[in-house]
């Protein structure tokens, strides 16, 4: 019988999540969910994350697609796109922290006024409402309404209806009620963490457990009860422990099938969230080294670079590679974690990944 080993474990999660390019929606629902992230080094995480898995993807068609997709945009164990049927495993969400009477007045007249004009752009809000600057997230100011819509879209009472230039354009939404008793509460969680292990498979235990944490930002009215299918892990998915740790999988998997089939002379640049990368812990125990997002470092105390997109070739993760764009030309800054492979199926693998980027990116040729 097949030995489930680090090795096979590599191989399956590099097969389970390069599956043959599709259509956008397709993707999407085949992934359950892409991380978004507003930096554009040299492209956002999302489009960096679906050019792998969509064919002839470009960067910026979720943007633009968007209003005819059947996705949306929320909150799961991260801030990204999801199919639209998983708003009902989401919805209606209860935040850990409840607002105010004055908060609760102040978004509801900003509902009424969304509901009557349609689809908004916050600017407009800010042009009806003085609710004047609150501290950002990272410490800067922002206008009080552009922290409201946002906590409106957490809460459920808008959507994002498209973007504008990267700006959130809402409207109105109203979610259908829940069946709230302790079974159906249960089976939101227990399909909920079926897709996160769907997502990140293979998973080590600690993962696992700290994914089922991150679901308390999706659905903190679920955490109780994520923490009980949690408990339920060895029963509900496929499992083995490998060299003293639990790892876990879709219980219709098998990471040793020799079906897994891995493109040997293939180069591949991952984003920092895409999900072969996500899990750091993941990372280092199947490629042996620490991959670090350094976009938030102060620039003299980084190592890889401010944006390094991990490198995988075949199976191997060999380093990661800095890609800007300097007068419509693509200027990569590749860094290698032992000697750069000098042989010529790797330079040839290098020069398509970089023009397979170019592509992506509209830079022609």
């Amino acid at each position: 019988m097949p030995v489930i080993d680090h090795d096979a474990l590599r191989r399956h999660a590099i097969a389970r999540t390069f599956f043959k390019p599709t259509t956008l929606l397709r993707a999407i629902q085949r992934l359950g969910f892409v991380q978004a992230d507003p930096i554009r080094a040299p492209a956002r995480a999302q489009d960096l994350i679906l050019m792998h898995r969509v064919k002839d993807y470009r960067a910026g068609q979720l943007e633009a697609r968007y209003t005819k997709l059947a996705v949306e945009e929320d909150a799961l164990v991260n801030y990204g796109f999801l199919p639209r049927e998983t708003l009902a495993l989401l919805h209606p969400r209860v935040a850990k922290r409840p607002w105010d009477e004055e908060m609760n007045s102040r978004a509801a007249e900003v509902l009424e006024f969304i509901r009557a004009r349609g689809r908004t752009h916050p600017q407009h809000v800010q042009q009806a409402f003085s609710h004047g600057r609150v501290e950002g997230y990272w410490g800067d100011e922002l206008n009080a309404s552009t922290q409201l819509l946002d906590g409106m879209h957490y809460r459920g009472l808008l959507r994002v209806a498209r973007r504008d230039s990267g700006t959130r354009v809402y409207e109105a939404i109203e979610h259908l009620i829940q069946d709230d008793s302790p079974e159906a509460r249960h089976a939101r969680a227990g399909a909920l963490l079926d897709m996160i292990v769907a997502l990140y498979a293979p998973l080590p235990s600690a993962s696992l457990g700290y994914l089922t944490s991150l679901l308390g930002y999706g659905a903190p009215h679920l955490r109780v009860e994520a923490r009980n299918v949690l408990k339920e892990a060895k029963t509900r998915w496929g499992h083995a422990k490998v060299d003293g740790e639990f790892w876990y999988w879709p219980a219709d998997e098998n990471p040793a099938a020799r079906s897994h089939r891995i493109e040997p002379e293939r180069l591949r640049f991952l984003a920092p969230f895409d999900p072969l990368v996500w899990d750091r812990r993941r990372f280092e125990r199947l490629w042996g080294w620490a991959y670090r997002f350094e976009a938030y470092t102060p620039p003299a105390k980084r190592t890889m670079g401010h944006y390094a997109l991990p490198m995988l070739w075949g199976d191997r993760m060999i380093g990661w590679a800095n890609l800007k764009v300097e007068a419509g030309t693509l200027v990569p800054d590749p860094g290698f974690i032992d000697k750069r492979p000098r042989d010529a199926a790797f330079r040839a693998a290098l020069d398509e990944a970089y023009y397979g980027m170019a592509m992506f990116l509209g830079l022609e040729e």
